[in-house]
């Protein structure tokens, strides 16, 4: 797949249905759930237009939102995540050189790099969605037990994915 748009699209669509079909039904410990379809953003094109990573989040979370139905946590949680994405970017990774149009994968950013990153995102994200769901402060130290649990599955899990699909990528380029 050359084509960065059709690539996107299907990664989106697959993704999400990983995520309502597989890991919403499937929850480890009655409440840690891995959030596989931050992913999506996760990757977007590292020079892409802001505007369009906010816009390209929301649509992601509100059709994560429709099936959860959810009420929009997922999205302003998703959001919140891609507006600190160039941030998080620029702080970890200040040296490196990026062409245009390229993602931020193993490849590029190494393991390392790549556990680093989508560990910060996926604790920004779960923050946000934890905290607009129980809005309250008064258990907040099962909360951010919470937090961490979640974001530390889901990252576990996104590397997993990535490292699957790196090396079926590497075997086509070799």
């Amino acid at each position: 797949m050359n084509n960065p748009v059709v690539k996107n699209i299907v990664r989106f669509v697959l993704l999400v249905l990983l995520q309502v079909l597989v890991f919403d039904t499937v929850q480890f410990g009655g409440y840690v759930v891995p959030y596989v379809f931050i992913l999506f953003v996760l990757l977007l094109p590292l020079g892409i237009n802001k505007s369009l990573l906010l816009v390209l989040a929301f649509l992601t979370g509100l059709t994560v939102d429709f099936f959860e139905n959810t009420m929009g946590l997922q999205t302003a949680a998703l959001v919140f995540m891609a507006f600190a994405r160039p941030g998080v970017i620029r702080f970890y990774f200040p040296g490196l050189e990026f062409e245009k149009g390229e993602e931020p994968g193993l490849l590029k950013l190494g393991v390392t790099g790549f556990f680093k990153y989508t560990l910060t995102l996926a604790l920004f994200y779960q923050f946000i969605l934890t905290f607009l769901q129980v809005f309250s402060f008064r258990h907040v130290l099962r909360s951010l037990s919470q937090i961490l649990i979640n974001g530390v599955v889901t990252t576990a899990v996104i590397l997993v994915v990535m490292m699957l699909f790196s090396r079926r990528e590497h075997r086509r380029r070799v």
